[in-house]
């Protein structure tokens, strides 16, 4: 293991999409569990990301929140993973990494919140309606295997997250697009061992209380 490149998480959060992202690139990594309320709001965390919620990555002295950003971050980082198109080839990668980032993040939120946007002010927020997300993310999607290009990218890990988190817990419809989609990225090697971890991680967690 190595100090190197440290994963701050917890396995019932967005860390899971972070933890992912690193088994994809295959460098050496420590993690650190933080507890709700507890260890993740304790000053010591703080001081790396003073909101106080996981995930957070540390690369040689170097804080990364908010799980785009390491995702993208790590692509980057670790070019010889192959998670990112070339450069001039990035417009598709960058759009639907930050199209979850931003509208589908937002809009699904709001909604299992109960926010109701009313029609004369949806100008107001970036993603104009839940249904018109899903509409554009179905249509990108369809008959595709991956996002953004005709390969797996950082974009997929952070996408495809969503879509099985979503489609999960209720909080994503399930339409055959997606549902193709997330068949096609499941049984990645990179993400059972991702999810095999962060179960034993939270069965540890649950066992000690």
């Amino acid at each position: 293991m190595t100090d190197d490149l440290v994963l701050y998480t917890n396995p019932m959060s967005r860390g899971r999409i972070a933890r992912w992202m690193l088994e994809e690139v295959g460098a050496d990594y420590r993690r650190e569990v933080l507890a709700f309320g507890g260890s993740m709001k304790g000053e010591h965390y703080r001081r790396m990301n003073p909101m106080g919620k996981v995930p957070a990555l540390t690369h040689r002295g170097k804080v990364v929140t908010e799980c785009a950003a390491i995702c993208a971050y790590l692509a980057d980082a670790f070019p010889e993973a192959g998670l990112a198109p070339p450069t001039p080839d990035r417009a598709d990668y960058y759009r639907w990494l930050f199209f979850a980032a931003g509208p589908l993040e937002a809009a699904v939120t709001n909604r299992s919140l109960g926010v109701q946007v009313p029609q004369d002010k949806r100008g107001m927020v970036g993603y104009g309606s839940y249904e018109e997300v899903l509409d554009t993310l179905e249509t990108a999607l369809a008959g595709r295997a991956f996002i953004a290009t005709d390969r797996f990218t950082a974009a997929d890990v952070y996408v495809g997250s969503h879509l099985m988190w979503g489609m999960q817990f209720g909080s994503i419809e399930r339409r055959p697009a997606f549902e193709s989609y997330v068949a096609g990225l499941a049984p990645r090697p990179a993400h059972l061992r991702a999810s095999a971890l962060d179960d034993a991680d939270m069965q540890q967690m649950q066992a000690t209380g």
